[in-house]
């Protein structure tokens, strides 16, 4: 394998931004040989710091005309808005015992809101946990979002009603389910996409590799989206892996593969949109990793102080996607500053009413806890509707 990195365009510290993209050699270094670009750009520069650069700051690559129409850019900075309420809502409810532990998202709304944005209604999306509120951005109850975390089966929702598979909390596992949903849908005459997220610390797993090459030989319909949040829990990036940008690792399964801003919605849309209108077109499967940072724990029951420097993870607060999005907008002039009140005020009021609903949900009885988890549960389970073994041999 040979792979070549050119530089092209200006330093991250500017105004202007960088996005690293993987295409194919024309100089023919190898079957599958990919160099590695930074294509120059608009952004709004972020600056990484020399501790912790996975990748440079970054902006929309220039052919994606969703990330140039106003209105778009409106539904996708409200679409962040509504994650982060209900981030915030959900660790609210955490530490007043209302749900159980829960992974936060905080910064990453960016990554989340664009990929959703990016694909078909009729593509699917496959989940880990962090990205637990994707459903809710179609249409699912945030209610019912949270009492997955309460251990309430009234938390699980209908996959084809919303085209989200259920989130998988186990690393990685959900990456060849998504492929192996897109081949189907292939083999059936459709024309759908999987989009699967992950992490870095996912990056690492088995499946991951197993997925990635197996969508790549069969040049299955997959866009491969790694939240590059420089930890696994405790475990920094530069312990777990050689490569400056997991993306480098897309040359290896024969795809290609991009590095972007992860706080940057612009950059992220214009490279998911990319990749799924690739793989719709019948080019296959890529790569896309969105670096950022991750600002808050790793779960509400996690203490990250205990093993890295919280003075960094206050400079990458600042840089929240959010904020830097909403000034964007208002120098383009598609906001304003009361705008911008009421529409967190608005979320942040939904999500108040969500949690009203949750309070009242009836706490489930062992019947309906029970009802699913074995087709023929044993005599001492609480009764329930699932068959007997008489009626599961018929």
């Amino acid at each position: 394998m040979s792979l070549g990195f050119r530089s092209v365009g200006a330093c991250a510290i500017t105004r202007r931004a960088t996005v690293l993209q993987l295409r194919r050699s024309g100089g023919g270094v190898a079957r599958h040989g990919y160099v590695l670009d930074v294509i120059g750009s608009f952004g709004m520069g972020s600056g990484m710091p020399a501790s912790r650069r996975g990748t440079g700051s970054v902006a929309v690559r220039a052919g994606s005309a969703l990330a140039r129409r106003p209105a778009d850019k409106l539904r996708l900075w409200k679409m962040m808005v509504q994650l982060r309420a209900y981030d915030e809502r959900a660790t609210l409810l955490q530490r007043q015992g209302r749900i159980g532990a829960y992974p936060t998202f905080w910064g990453e709304e960016a990554i989340q809101a664009a990929a959703v944005l990016a694909v078909g209604d009729a593509d699917w999306l496959f989940l880990s946990y962090r990205q637990n509120a994707v459903p809710v951005l179609r249409g699912l109850p945030p209610e019912q979002a949270w009492a997955y975390f309460r251990g309430d089966p009234r938390g699980f929702f209908d996959p084809s009603q919303f085209g989200c598979a259920p989130q998988c909390v186990p690393l990685a596992t959900h990456l060849p389910h998504a492929v192996g949903w897109a081949v189907g849908r292939r083999l059936q005459g459709g024309d759908e996409v999987a989009l699967a997220f992950f992490g870095d610390g996912a990056s690492s797993e088995g499946d991951a590799h197993e997925a990635m090459n197996l969508a790549s030989v069969l040049r299955a319909p997959v866009v491969f989206l790694c939240t590059n949040n420089q930890w696994a829990i405790s475990t920094p990036l530069s312990r777990q892996a050689a490569v400056d940008h997991l993306s480098a690792r897309a040359a290896g399964y024969g795809m290609p593969g991009v590095t972007v801003d992860g706080y940057d919605p612009l950059a992220v849309l214009g490279a998911v949109a990319e990749a799924v209108d690739r793989a719709r077109s019948g080019g296959g499967p890529s790569l896309v990793e969105a670096s950022c940072y991750r600002i808050g724990p790793h779960a509400t029951a996690d203490d990250p102080s205990l093993y890295r420097d919280e003075a960094e993870a206050a400079l990458w607060r600042e840089r929240e996607p959010i904020g830097r999005f909403e000034r964007q907008l208002q120098e383009e002039g598609h906001l304003a500053t009361q705008d911008i009140i009421e529409e967190h005020e608005r979320a942040a009021s939904a999500m108040r009413d969500a949690g009203h609903r949750l309070d009242r949900m009836p706490v489930p009885t062992g019947e309906e806890m029970t009802a699913h988890v074995l087709a023929v549960p044993p005599p001492s389970w609480p009764r329930s509707s699932a068959p007997t073994l008489a009626t599961a041999e018929q």
